[in-house]
């Protein structure tokens, strides 16, 4: 059950799971697809049924999208206020200081402001779902400078087979010890394993979404 609330002009948020829950998770959408797409709400179910109030929401490029305005995909570091922006209004609107993260590119801007906002007490964690520690096709161009001195406790939940982070890649790469990760057996970056490997999507979603539920702490009020 979704349930769509307009918070302004800039950002309308869709919140799934308990209307009581403790934890709360602010959850961006990957680079091609809008916070509603079939994986989106299907993970975000997932976590509420796991007690975990997840707010989602779109950048202004994948909103205007749904007006015919196609627009390209932005560079990260453009959209860094965006998000900054929807953690103070989850936290004016809750009272609550949330945890943040996203899928691909969602996962990789909030890593981007996870250590400010977390040493200013405004964020709890950080979750990354399918990182894309590199380009796809280009594994020389690293986007892994930030993550090896983060501080945030964070937790990357990554199909061993992802095309731009596989297990073998990821295990030559200098990463924070801040950073648990989450590997998801023969999963693409989608987290789906292939039919033969004997594991299903629903798996390594349930997985993710459970490892995601004991990541979070219990937060403080702002």
């Amino acid at each position: 059950m979704f349930e769509h609330r307009n918070t302004g002009p800039m950002t309308e948020l869709l919140w799934t799971g308990p209307a009581d829950a403790s934890r709360i998770l602010v959850l961006a959408h990957g680079a091609g697809a809008p916070m509603d797409s079939p994986w989106m709400d299907d993970m975000a179910a997932r976590l509420g049924e796991r007690g975990i109030r997840v707010a989602r929401f779109e950048f202004a490029y994948m909103a205007a999208r749904r007006e015919g305005v196609r627009r390209p995909n932005p560079r990260a570091e453009a959209v860094l206020d965006e998000y900054r922006a929807v953690i103070e209004q989850v936290r004016a609107e809750t009272g609550r200081v949330p945890a943040i993260g996203g899928k691909s590119f969602g996962g990789r801007v909030a890593s981007m402001i996870a250590d400010e906002l977390h040493t200013t007490g405004d964020v709890t964690a950080l979750v990354c779902l399918g990182y894309p520690f590199h380009p796809m096709g280009k594994p020389g161009q690293l986007r892994t400078a930030h993550l090896a001195q983060l501080r945030t406790p964070a937790l990357i939940c990554q199909g061993e087979r992802d095309i731009m982070g596989s297990r073998e890649e990821v295990a030559g790469y200098a990463l924070s010890d801040a950073i648990d990760l989450n590997w998801l057996p023969d999963g693409d970056h989608d987290l789906k394993p292939r039919k033969a490997s004997g594991h299903t999507l629903a798996d390594n979603l349930d997985a993710t979404a459970a490892a995601v539920a004991a990541h979070l702490p219990e937060p403080s009020t702002p």
